[in-house]
């Protein structure tokens, strides 16, 4: 059963908050979905804002821009130092990073990984000189804190970049899929979180969800493509020149169908909503839309 909070991430590019807004609540257009951006945040940031099962609204967004960590994967060597939560009621939360850490992302994903009704935020944090893991946190005891990672790729310089977040493997508890350096033959992995651990459960080669330089993340799907009632996930080859459809039967992960495409994917052209018609979409390198839909 899905328990993804209901989330939007709003860009943010029209509105500038005042100087002192590390201290001061949210704007309430931020609430109302306008955008904005938020002091100190990072200049090609997004505010993810969702709203848990008991109708109580959090956003989260990453400041403390810094160029400590000159990898450059998203288009510039800007990342972020530092994890903002904030509550309706404006109460809010900042966690630091050590100097040996970045977040290597755009946006955090708001999402209750454990269905217990609080939000987790996952992120991608990378280190000076191991490379990037999966790593999420929550606010415990009035502090947030982190919960759980995955253990980072090795290397400096090395990325992965987040796939979906669902219950992909059928098991009642959420997996978090995402694909370990896109750029140099990736590895879609899914993990599961146990403990302060995200254990891995299933993975395979060959896939990408990112161009290098490009600040589009979104390349990936969810979508029920073999009709069985359990999500399955789109995400592009090695080269980005075709579709890979995989699902979890009895707990074994298989490719269902791989589609080859006229020009290689750039981004996605809608959001998971439309996969509910069976169809999900993606913009090309060419400039061409491509329909995904369940045969």
């Amino acid at each position: 059963m899905r328990t993804f909070l209901f989330a939007l991430a709003f860009t943010v590019s029209l509105n500038t908050l005042p100087a002192s807004a590390d201290e001061l609540p949210l704007p309430e257009s931020v609430w109302k979905g306008i955008e904005a951006t938020p002091q100190n945040g990072l200049p090609d940031g997004r505010i993810a804002v969702s709203t848990n099962t008991r109708g109580e609204k959090v956003a989260a967004w990453y400041g403390s821009p810094t160029t400590r960590y000159r990898h450059g994967i998203l288009g510039d060597a800007v990342e972020a130092g530092a994890l903002h939560v904030e509550y309706r009621n404006g109460r809010r939360h900042t966690l630091q990073l050590p100097e040996s850490q970045v977040f290597e992302d755009r946006t955090p994903r708001i999402v209750d990984l454990d269905g217990d009704g609080r939000p987790e935020i996952v992120t991608i944090r990378s280190y000076r000189n191991a490379g990037a893991s999966v790593a999420i946190f929550g606010v415990r005891n009035n502090q947030l804190v982190e919960l759980a990672s995955t253990e980072a790729i090795g290397r400096s310089n090395r990325w992965l970049n987040i796939a979906g977040i669902w219950d992909y493997a059928g098991r009642g508890s959420m997996q978090i899929a995402y694909v370990e350096t896109p750029h140099i033959g990736g590895t879609l992995h899914f993990v599961v979180w146990s403990g302060d651990k995200l254990r891995p459960i299933a993975s395979t080669y060959g896939t990408s969800n990112h161009e290098i330089g490009s600040r589009a993340q979104d390349l990936s799907a969810d979508l029920d493509y073999d009709k069985d009632g359990q999500m399955d996930i789109v995400v592009p080859s090695a080269d980005r020149g075709a579709l890979r459809v995989f699902g979890f039967s009895h707990g074994k992960l298989s490719e269902l169908e791989t589609v080859s495409l006229p020009s290689p994917v750039a981004r996605r052209g809608d959001t998971d909503e439309a996969s509910k018609a069976g169809c999900v979409h993606f913009e090309l390198k060419n400039g061409t839309t491509f329909a995904l839909c369940r045969p």
